[in-house]
């Protein structure tokens, strides 16, 4: 391979062979030399698949008509190797010159994307159907049309040194908190890696603790939530590929707020959200509750309640503790399953073996029938969260608990609290303490938190 230009050529030919050395074996980037005249010649450098064809045949129309030449001048121009390189893979139409050292940029760019739809993983009863895509012009235009201000700004990022991503930072002029947009522009500044797919690479990079079992960034796919979430004060990063943009700072409460919270009345989303809480509770503590109190105390069980469980544990091979562990292990396999099966049939997989297994398991004397059932409701407990990344520390917890309920009873499982409880209260997402508005205790503790309060009381909405 010969010794490559820095800077283009004003002799064509040069310009084709340094461009051939960079793409060779690229099958699909695009060569297409054209003659002007006698002594004048033409070279169009460009990706097909990410080209507009008919567009580019109007640039070629006008370049072949040597009146319309000049035609080229609205384009930007650039004259490092690299950058046009670049501006190549990222599908603008390089356009070459006899006697310019520099190439036209043509951005007559056609991809290729997902249409807009309901987002899956957050799906709302009531408000907007819809959901962000790969494409991060569509993501801009969807946040734009919902703040229509020139105050909301979106700084341009790039990161990856193979994939070249962009990504965006989106904020709010004047109302984010200066030191915050501060903080998140110098943990950008030291991304540095060899690919970014998915903005979940930036959110493991820059969280304050990545060996924490809490998110400390949330994560959603919907246009309506970042719109509220930056209009609190909030920064958005939004990556191009990914549908998932990433909201900081994020707080605990946040991940019990769901979509439809803003769009519902106030009585009926306060007490859903107080339902949400106690079934996280319900999530992580119920099976080491049921070890703790069967196995060590069972004299706070009432005498009726504990003759049925014993005799429902007669001829169990296995400690409760041992049997609950199991059932525990089986059933987040099922769900495991149920998520990586084709659709048509996960569901039915985890449901179906769910009921097959605990009914065979209880039958053939290896499971007790209460285990079945406090599985099954610690299950759907788990389902309440609105937020996926905040149910998953849940799920692990549960095991540890379990497992210091078995061996400790009650003084475990308190012990086990205590020590999530310091780390909760220790943990910061970009400077915000990760309990606020609960710990420490604000103003704000009523308004958007674990209630919401009557908008008529408030003048800025909450985020959502």
């Amino acid at each position: 391979m010969t010794s490559i230009p820095v800077n283009a050529s004003e002799n064509i030919q040069i310009n084709h062979d340094a461009l051939q050395d960079i793409f060779h074996n690229c099958v699909d980037v695009v060569f297409r030399p054209l003659k002007l005249s006698e002594h004048s010649n033409i070279l169009l450098v460009y990706i097909e698949e990410l080209t507009d064809s008919s567009k580019l045949e109007q640039i070629i129309t006008a370049c072949m008509m040597s009146r319309d030449i000049d035609r080229l001048t609205q384009y930007e121009m650039a004259t490092n190797l690299s950058e046009i390189v670049a501006k190549v893979l990222k599908g603008s139409t390089a356009i070459f010159l006899d006697g310019k050292p520099f190439a036209y940029l043509a951005e007559i760019t056609l991809f290729k994307q997902r249409a807009i739809n309901e987002p899956t993983n957050e799906a709302s009863i009531r408000g907007p159907r819809e959901g962000f895509t790969e494409d991060l012009k569509t993501n801009l235009s969807m946040l734009r049309r919902k703040i229509s201000n020139s105050k909301l700004k979106f700084e341009t990022h790039q990161a990856g040194e193979l994939t070249n991503t962009s990504f965006v930072v989106a904020y709010i002029e004047d109302v984010v908190k200066p030191e915050l947009l501060e903080e998140v522009r110098a943990r950008l500044q030291t991304f540095k890696t060899d690919q970014l797919l998915d903005s979940g690479y930036i959110e493991e990079f820059i969280e304050d603790k990545s060996f924490s079992l809490f998110p400390q960034i949330q994560n959603t796919e919907r246009p309506d939530t970042v719109s509220a979430s930056l209009l609190a004060g909030r920064v958005a990063i939004i990556v191009d590929g990914s549908p998932n943009a990433l909201l900081l700072p994020m707080t605990f409460w946040s991940g019990f707020q769901a979509a439809e919270d803003h769009y519902e009345r106030f009585l009926y989303v306060s007490s859903v959200r107080l339902l949400r809480f106690l079934l996280a509770i319900m999530s992580c503590l119920l099976p080491s509750i049921y070890v703790a109190l069967t196995t060590f105390h069972p004299q706070m069980i009432p005498l009726s309640l504990m003759l049925s469980i014993s005799a429902s544990r007669e001829g169990i091979p296995f400690p409760t503790v041992i049997e609950t562990l199991l059932m525990e292990l089986m059933f987040e396999g099922l769900r495991e399953a149920g998520l990586r099966l084709p659709k048509a049939i996960g569901s039915a997989v985890s449901i179906v073996g769910a009921l097959v297994i605990g009914e065979a398991a209880v039958q053939a004397g290896f499971i007790s029938a209460p285990i079945v059932m406090i599985v099954a409701g610690t299950g759907i407990a788990s389902f309440a969260f609105p937020s996926y990344s905040l149910a998953l520390p849940f799920r692990i917890l549960r095991f540890p608990l379990l497992i210091s309920g078995g061996v400790l009873g009650l003084y475990g499982i308190a012990i086990g609290i205590i020590f999530i409880l310091i780390h909760l209260v220790t943990l910061k997402s970009f400077g915000m303490p990760y309990l606020k508005p609960v710990a420490p205790i604000s103003s704000n503790f009523w308004k958007d938190t674990l209630i919401r309060i009557n908008k008529r009381f408030v003048s800025t909405q909450g985020k959502q």
